[in-house]
């Protein structure tokens, strides 16, 4: 039995694999779900779990007071949204972009929205498909706060943990490249180490269980290592950044005697050796965020 009343309802723009869960999510908790995509034909199976199937991205925006959007990105967001017809039918609805980007972009949707009178919040899926509608779901959105609680409970439906990131509309979009940075670069090094295992004849299966030990150890790290940055201690007791650059610098070496590219961690090296120059070689290797901060300005 639903948990909604009538008037609950939500439209969902965009039925690629997330856009799909979404729906299906919302469909599942007894939500009036409309759906529409660019490309037709990718809308039957929800349909036959009863979503209705608009014919027009207007018409779908008008069918609901909450529209969601999960696009790829978002020149195809603003494709969808920055027609006339549909700008229209937003205006005095509530827009929830869960659409990845960066936060500038994030913003300058805000200030459109805002000049059209439509309610938004920004935000991020930050786990798989997968985990929509169950408990290991994760998403962050931010935005006006009042705007987020009135819509927290429809948006529950999608499962998880729910998390308001504050006022500054782009806050969302900033972790969510973060966070994907840390993932991606993580990515890199991992399939960069199965192929440095390879040339040595160790197959990715032999090398898995101990990769995942590596990626055990990284949790509290990353704990410690914050308060560093955040503090400005860079405590490097444990290991100091001398022995991570000799470290790199085997990983270097061994990989270009097998033609292996290397260019990613002779970056990595090269911005250690520069904090072990500037008289920080007693410090930890997060002594490398310094850096990057500075160069940045």
């Amino acid at each position: 039995m639903s948990t909604y009343d009538d008037q609950s309802a939500v439209t969902v723009l965009g039925l690629g694999p997330m856009g799909r869960a979404l729906a299906g999510a919302f469909l599942d908790a007894g939500v009036r779900t409309t759906v529409w995509n660019r490309t037709p034909g990718r809308e039957a199976d929800l349909v036959a779990r009863g979503a209705t199937a608009a014919g027009s991205a207007a018409e779908a925006v008008a069918a609901s007071p909450l529209t969601v959007v999960c696009v790829v990105n978002y020149d195809a967001s603003d494709a969808v949204l920055r027609r006339d017809d549909v700008t229209d039918a937003l205006k005095g609805r509530t827009l929830v972009n869960l659409t990845a980007d960066t936060p500038n972009r994030a913003r300058s949707t805000a200030a459109w929205a805002d000049e059209h009178a439509i309610a938004y919040l920004d935000g991020a899926i930050m786990t798989p498909t997968p985990s929509i509608g169950t408990p290991d779901a994760v998403f962050i959105l931010s935005g006006p706060k009042d705007l987020y609680e009135r819509h927290h409970p429809l948006l529950a439906a999608l499962g998880g943990t729910h998390t308001h990131l504050g006022e500054d509309i782009g806050r969302a979009a900033a972790y969510d490249i973060a966070l994907l940075d840390i993932f991606w670069t993580a990515m890199a090094g991992y399939a960069h180490a199965l192929a440095v295992a390879r040339a040595e004849g160790v197959t990715a299966r032999e090398l898995a269980p101990f990769a995942q030990g590596i990626g055990a150890i990284l949790p509290p790290l990353f704990a410690e290592f914050a308060g560093d940055v955040d503090d400005g201690t860079y405590s490097g007791e444990l290991n100091p950044i001398t022995s991570a650059v000799s470290t790199m610098s085997h990983i270097v070496h061994a990989s270009e005697s097998h033609g292996i590219d290397a260019s990613l961690m002779r970056v990595v090296e090269g911005q250690a050796r520069r904090v072990v120059a500037e008289g920080h070689g007693s410090d930890g290797f997060v002594r490398v965020t310094d850096l990057l901060a500075r160069q940045a300005h």
